[in-house]
């Protein structure tokens, strides 16, 4: 298995969320890398996103600018990561090396891997610090964390029902912490999570 690329052929990938497409290969005695070029076909339509030669690294989609990136300094690894998932991201991802040899014959491979960007419906927000009627000791440290499953980005909030129906909003975190509780802490608390 010299100079074989390895990868996986299908990526699920989550709106707004990054994805690795993986492709890596085992540095072998008497082979330099020469270019690696990772290619997007989406529509019958392939255009060239990321190149890697003597010249240095470029990008060469502007979809794409400031969203992909491949390891600097793990040789063999060339993988590619997407950040900020878009639906339009969903296509056929080519990574194709080429290997210069000791007597100057050029090798190249490729790899093709599938991506699909899905989105994920949101779902309401689990708070995960206990069930209903939490009881704690005065002076103790304590903390509510909400958790919410859905599209990212997730943003949180954290309020404190007051008296006539109104709420305080106590946190715009995930997680609501007391270094020490005190009698007056008691109450009823409820956190928000929402998405786009």
């Amino acid at each position: 298995a010299l100079l074989d690329l390895s990868g996986v052929h299908h990526v699920k990938g989550t709106w707004m969320d990054s994805t690795t497409l993986p492709c890596t290969y085992v540095p072998s005695e008497g082979f330099t890398q020469q270019t690696l070029i990772w290619r997007v076909e989406q529509d019958y339509n392939t255009r060239t996103i990321f190149r890697r030669d003597d010249s240095g690294d470029h990008v060469l989609l502007s979809q794409f600018r400031d969203r992909v990136s491949v390891p600097k300094h793990s040789p063999g690894d060339v993988s590619l990561l997407i950040e900020n998932l878009e639906i339009p991201d969903s296509g056929h991802y080519t990574c194709q090396v080429t290997w210069r040899s000791k007597n100057n014959s050029l090798i190249t491979k490729e790899l093709t891997t599938t991506v699909k960007v899905i989105k994920v419906p949101a779902t309401k927000p689990v708070i995960r610090a206990g069930e209903l009627g939490l009881t704690v000791p005065a002076g103790a440290r304590a903390s509510l964390t909400c958790v919410a499953s859905g599209s990212p980005p997730i943003s949180y909030r954290w309020f404190r029902s007051a008296a006539g129906g109104k709420a305080l909003l106590l946190s715009s975190q995930a997680e609501l912490a007391w270094d020490s509780l005190q009698p007056s802490d008691a109450g009823e608390y409820y956190c928000e999570a929402e998405n786009r």
